[in-house]
C-alpha cells in the first residue's frame, strides 16, 4: 500500500492544506482503516473498487466523489477491492469561503460531491483519477485553482489561524479579543463555516498536535502530556480514548495507515 501527501504550495495555503493519495498497488485485501479527527474538511475521489464506511454504527457503500466535514469521533472505512483514492484536504474554512457550503450540515458526515460541484471539479477529477505521477497531479490541480484566482477570504478566519498557531491552547475570551469579535458572531462563525463550536474545535487541535510530538520511540509521555498543555496524565488519556477509542500507550503511533499519515504530518 502505498501512501502519499504533500502540503499545497505558499499561494493556495489560505484555502487547501495538502493533498494525499493512496494506492493498493493492485492488492484487494481488505483493509480496515480507522479515521481520526483532525481539523480539515475533505474533497475526495475513488478511482479504484468503492470503500464502506461506518460513522454511525452500519456499514454504508461510499460513493465515488465526497466531501467530508468535520468529524467529533473517530469512525472506519474498510475497502472491497483495490484501493486508488486521491484527495484535496482544505483549510477549515474553505469549504464554505469558496462553495458555499453549510459546514453544520457536514458534522460526522461523509456525504456524496454535490452535482453543482461535480461540475466544476471535472476538469479536478479527470487529473485526480489519471495516470500522471502523484506530483504531477498535484501541480496540475494547484494551477486550476491558481487560475480560478481564489481569495480575499473572511477576516473571520484569523480565529481558525490563530487555534492552530497555538496548538489548541487559547481560551474563547483570548479570540475575542484578538480578533474583536463578538463572541456570539465568532460563534455562529465556527458553526456556518467550521461545523463545529470554537471550543471543541480548539479541542481537536490539541488533541492532533500530539502526533506532531510523538515523532521517535520510545516515548517521553510527560513531555508530550507538558507540551500538548494536558493538565495531567489522567485528563490527556481520557482526551485521547474520546478522540481514537484507544489507550495511548497501546496506539500504533508507527503504523502505516491513514490516520497517521494526516495526523503526524
Amino acid at each position: 500500500m502505498i501512501y502519499r501527501l504533500q502540503p499545497s504550495k505558499k499561494e493556495l495555503s489560505h484555502i487547501i492544506k495538502s493533498f494525499w493519495m493512496i494506492d493498493s498497488q493492485g492488492s484487494a485485501e481488505i483493509r480496515k482503516e480507522k479515521i481520526i479527527p483532525d481539523g480539515y474538511p475533505e474533497m475526495i475521489f475513488h478511482y479504484g473498487e468503492p470503500y464502506r464506511i461506518n460513522i454511525s454504527g452500519d456499514w454504508e457503500l461510499q460513493a465515488k466523489e465526497l466531501i467530508g466535514g468535520q468529524i467529533r469521533n473517530h469512525f472506519f472505512l474498510e475497502n472491497t477491492g483495490t484501493s486508488k483514492m486521491f484527495a484535496i484536504k482544505f483549510q477549515p474554512w474553505a469549504l464554505k469561503e469558496l462553495f458555499g457550503l453549510d459546514m453544520s450540515t457536514l458534522v460526522d458526515n461523509v456525504i456524496e460531491t454535490p452535482i453543482s460541484l461535480q461540475k466544476e471539479f471535472t476538469e479536478v477529477k479527470t487529473i485526480a483519477v489519471g495516470d500522471l505521477p502523484f506530483e504531477e497531479r498535484v501541480s496540475q490541480i494547484e494551477e486550476w485553482f491558481l487560475h480560478k484566482n481564489y481569495g480575499n477570504l473572511n477576516v473571520k478566519y484569523k480565529a481558525v489561524q490563530q487555534i492552530h498557531e497555538k496548538n489548541g491552547l487559547i481560551q474563547l475570551s483570548d479570540l475575542i479579543s484578538s480578533t474583536q469579535i463578538s463572541e456570539r458572531t465568532l460563534e455562529r462563525y465556527f458553526k456556518t463555516y467550521i461545523g463545529l463550536s470554537p471550543k471543541f474545535y480548539s479541542r481537536i487541535i490539541r488533541f492532533s498536535s500530539i502526533f506532531k510530538l510523538i515523532q521517535e520511540e520510545p516515548i517521553d509521555w510527560q513531555d508530550v502530556i507538558f507540551k500538548a498543555g494536558y493538565y495531567d496524565q489522567s485528563h490527556f488519556i481520557k482526551n485521547f480514548q474520546e478522540f481514537t477509542g484507544e489507550d495511548p500507550s497501546r496506539y500504533g503511533f508507527s503504523k502505516q495507515n491513514m490516520a497517521n499519515l494526516f495526523l503526524k504530518k
